[in-house]
């Protein structure tokens, strides 16, 4: 595997954490590693992005954005709104499959949930994780609500025929509550899929070196072990 997409079940669940704790994790491993994030949003020009912060907490500087627009939407409907050329998804391939010839491995980050409308002709990062032939790693939130956002996720995976890799809970509280305890258990079984990792609250205002010396505690070992493979 040289390609790994990075989704989640809503906004705000950790992506952009995970894709750096990955990266941590990766880059340890003597990999090379890449990051690309097709659509950045709610960002002005010239400010730091989410790359920036997958940068600041890991040193890795190979990222590329396609397209930026200001307002916090869908990337679709953020580039009509400003007037801006929305995303392209042969171009969004093309893009990965680039830094895919360079590096051991790219990570692909998307925009909210899996289904959110990336450019033109409405597609998704579905999309684009089928047309690489990549598997989803799935960020979700850890509390009450989650496991239902996790199966129509899983659903949406499987009705493409597109591998999730796993779910990796975005946030994980210092202190969960019942629900969050018992979704350790039940997301694997309503999901299909492995629960691969948890990233502790709070993980992405850490130290860039106490972040990356962490991260590899993260996630399942052997899981993480075979992404490098």
């Amino acid at each position: 595997m040289t390609v790994l997409v990075v989704s989640g079940t809503s906004t705000d669940v950790g992506k952009t954490v995970v894709t750096a704790a990955l990266v941590a994790v990766l880059a340890a491993q003597g990999l090379s590693v890449a990051v690309c994030k097709p659509g950045q949003t709610g960002v002005a020009p010239g400010e730091p992005g989410d790359l920036a912060d997958v940068t600041r907490l890991t040193g890795v500087t190979t990222t590329v954005e396609l397209a930026r627009y200001p307002e916090p939407l869908a990337p679709d409907t953020a580039a009509r709104r400003a007037g801006l050329p929305p995303l392209n998804r042969a171009q969004v391939v093309a893009a990965v499959r680039e830094l895919e010839a360079r590096h051991d491995i790219v990570l692909v980050e998307g925009a909210g949930g899996l289904l959110v409308r990336l450019g033109d002709d409405g597609f998704t990062i579905r999309d684009v994780a089928a047309d690489l032939g990549a598997p989803v790693v799935v960020v979700a939130a850890a509390g009450l609500g989650t496991l239902n956002h996790c199966a129509l996720t899983a659903e949406a995976l499987a009705s493409r025929d597109v591998s999730c890799s796993g779910f990796v809970v975005g946030s994980w509280p210092g202190t969960p509550d019942l629900a969050a305890r018992c979704n350790l258990d039940d997301l694997p079984a309503v999901t299909g899929a492995p629960l691969v990792g948890r990233i502790p609250e709070g993980s992405g205002r850490l130290d860039a070196a106490v972040f990356t010396a962490a991260a590899a505690d993260w996630f399942e070992q052997d899981w993480v072990g075979a992404l490098g493979r």
